[in-house]
């Protein structure tokens, strides 16, 4: 009994806090329409900050791969510091995956109220010609959106094994500062870079459809 009563409470809680984001987002959204700021505006402004963050990562990452290439052809070194700068590149490329992360959620969250807005609007049109106009451009956009929307997904997708592999990479070399550590990043860095490059690709075509979809929305 005591069980269901924690689960429903942590339920309940849930409710209330997207109750609660949704209230701040439509009373955000309602501010910024007054001063002319429509959803459709954020939206593009939105997808321009995930496509700039995804690009950023795209460099992390790549800086990332250079520093593990630098440490693994290295014969003599100190550990220590090849691990400090290993941890700090591992530090920097999970913060830049979450940062596009959190942009991926926050474009999500303003198309599916411009979305939501743009289908009820339609049902105040008197003139049918000028709905079905309306109605084809919402299809489009959406379609659009969605295509966009799959290959950020994608992209985002394609950094959580690079960054297990960083992860168990640094874990290691932590706890053994010695030429057997050295020698598994040998190992690891071939597989690193393939999964590095697909990333890359990953996100040129996330980069690409976000900046079409960004074309199309301020046309």
């Amino acid at each position: 009994m005591k069980h269901f009563k924690n689960v429903l409470s942590v339920q309940l809680c849930c409710v209330f806090l997207l109750l609660f984001l949704t209230s701040c987002s439509s009373t955000y959204y309602g501010a910024m329409e007054k001063v002319g700021v429509h959803k459709r505006d954020i939206l593009a402004d939105r997808v321009v900050e995930g496509r700039d963050a995804q690009a950023e990562a795209q460099q992390q990452f790549q800086s990332a791969l250079e520093q593990f290439d630098s440490i693994v052809k290295l014969e003599e070194t100190d550990l220590k510091k090849a691990y400090d700068k290993l941890n700090k590149e591992y530090e920097k490329s999970k913060k830049a995956a979450d940062e596009v992360s959190s942009r991926i959620d926050s474009i999500e969250s303003v198309a599916k109220a411009l979305f939501k807005e743009w289908k009820a609007e339609l049902k105040e049109y008197q003139n049918k010609d000028l709905r079905r106009s309306s109605e084809k451009q919402l299809k489009d956009t959406k379609a659009h959106y969605e295509e966009m929307l799959a290959s950020m997904h994608a992209a985002e997708k394609s950094m959580e094994p690079v960054l297990q592999v960083f992860h168990d990479n640094v874990l290691f070399l932590k706890h053994n500062l010695n030429a057997q550590a050295i020698g598994s990043l040998q190992d690891e860095f071939s597989s690193l870079e393939t999964q590095i490059g697909d990333l890359i690709e990953s996100m040129d075509v996330a980069i690409d459809s976000s900046n079409a979809f960004i074309a199309k929305i301020k046309t």
